[in-house]
């Protein structure tokens, strides 16, 4: 996991790169928990790569689904706000715990 921080505004904004290593790739279960996750923080969270190049809204479980992020796809996870440095890790630790499904 590498974090990027920068401050825009009085905004901080967070990126970090994560894999999809679960075998089934993040299907309803991993992404439903991934927007319950998400939706604990006020940071406004998007998640970028597979299907989706523009990032999607992290906290839509529909939205989520779009990516279409079978195993090994590289994903970018980003986050405004005051708690996006909080947000991010705890997302990127999902990712790379595999959701405990594996």
């Amino acid at each position: 996991m590498s974090l990027k921080e920068m401050i825009t505004g009085k905004k901080m904004k967070v990126t970090a790169v994560c894999r999809v290593v679960n075998s089934m790739g993040l299907h309803a279960r991993p992404a439903c928990i991934l927007v319950q996750e998400a939706n604990k923080f006020e940071s406004e969270i998007r998640i970028a790569g597979g299907a989706a190049t523009e990032g999607v809204d992290a906290k839509s479980l529909m939205s989520i689904l779009t990516l279409a992020a079978g195993q090994g796809t590289t994903l970018e996870i980003s986050a405004e706000g005051a708690d996006a440095q909080t947000a991010v890790e705890v997302l990127t630790q999902l990712f790379e715990s595999g959701f405990d499904e594996d």
